[in-house]
């Protein structure tokens, strides 16, 4: 059985979630692949900026992409392919209640585009496949689309995978709570693609990947570089109590977050400072001393936001 560490866990997780390598410009679905959580300011689109290159303003509604309540009923950005596996993927085996829920909706939008507030179970309508969103990070707009002629357990084991793929080592348990599946159902959904996967032992305790990747995270390479990574993302770190899964926590990574500096600055591979913003004013404060190249790298980074005017400070 492979061994893991967790600097050998998050060095994957950061090289297979694009945040070592940019990918190229105009990969919007790939740097989506997993869903980017659009919790406000805009951190989808930063989310994207961190993923791949010539990332600009407006790239978060790009055409090739889609908004709606996905993985926690957040708002999410996704690749508008692959709706259905974030949709209907989330789909209890018991689908009774939000089939319900979602003629409910749709009656009321009733073929129109409305605002979203006081929607009645919008939220868990989105799962049926047939509700999308716009969010400008002022006003939540809600509109009917057609559902993804997809097959439920197919789209319900490809959410899995992606899972699996972005966020191992992990358990059927972070699968539950990632996705919003109850813990019966992401058992039942994890069995469905056991084959796919293998177990490692993961500081000290199970965890599995998929049996395809399992040589990527044999030999991945130290993180190099520096990234501004959003909140959403320091997930990668280990948010439980033990530092291991992404699931439910607040363990703190570096001692300089507080309520306006929530993201981390990453430097190969370690979180080394926080970051918060208004508009294109981004302040800095650093838990770590870095090299003049390092701030050089910092200051390019914040020069390539794409934001309005963006400027660095840092303390």
């Amino acid at each position: 059985m492979l061994n893991v560490t967790r600097e050998q866990a998050v060095a994957y997780r950061l090289h297979v979630n694009h945040l070592v390598d940019r990918l190229p410009p105009g990969s919007h679905e790939q740097a989506a692949y997993v869903g980017l959580q659009d919790t406000a300011p805009r951190d989808a689109l930063l989310g994207l900026h961190a993923r791949m290159a010539g990332c600009v303003r407006s790239d978060w509604e790009h055409p090739s992409l889609i908004q709606t309540y996905s993985p926690r009923a957040a708002v999410y950005v996704l690749p508008a392919r692959d709706f259905g596996v974030f949709t209907l993927g989330r789909m209890p085996l018991d689908s009774r209640r939000i089939d319900v829920l979602a003629d409910e909706v749709c009656a009321f939008l009733g073929g129109r585009e409305r605002r979203g507030a006081g929607i009645r179970g919008l939220r868990s309508a989105c799962v049926s496949g047939r509700i999308a969103v716009r969010w400008d990070t002022t006003s939540l707009w809600v509109h009917e689309v057609p559902r993804p002629e997809l097959d439920l357990a197919e789209a319900r084991a490809e959410l899995c995978r992606r899972h699996v793929r972005c966020f191992g080592p992990t358990t059927p348990r972070t699968f539950s709570w990632w996705s919003g599946l109850s813990p019966a159902d992401a058992r039942a959904v994890w069995s469905s693609i056991a084959d796919e996967l293998v177990e490692v032992d993961f500081d000290g305790v199970p965890g599995w990947v998929l049996r395809a990747d399992e040589e990527s995270l044999r030999t991945v390479r130290e993180p190099r570089g520096v990234r501004l990574l959003v909140a959403p993302d320091l997930r990668l770190f280990g948010r439980d109590r033990d530092g291991r899964f992404i699931a439910p926590g607040l363990r703190a990574l570096t001692p300089a977050a507080d309520t306006f500096h929530p993201n981390g600055v990453l430097v190969d591979g370690r979180i080394v400072g926080a970051w918060g913003r208004k508009g294109g004013r981004v302040s800095v404060i650093l838990s770590e001393t870095l090299s003049a190249a390092e701030y050089d790298v910092l200051r390019d980074e914040v020069a390539s936001l794409p934001v309005g005017e963006p400027s660095l400070s840092v303390r």
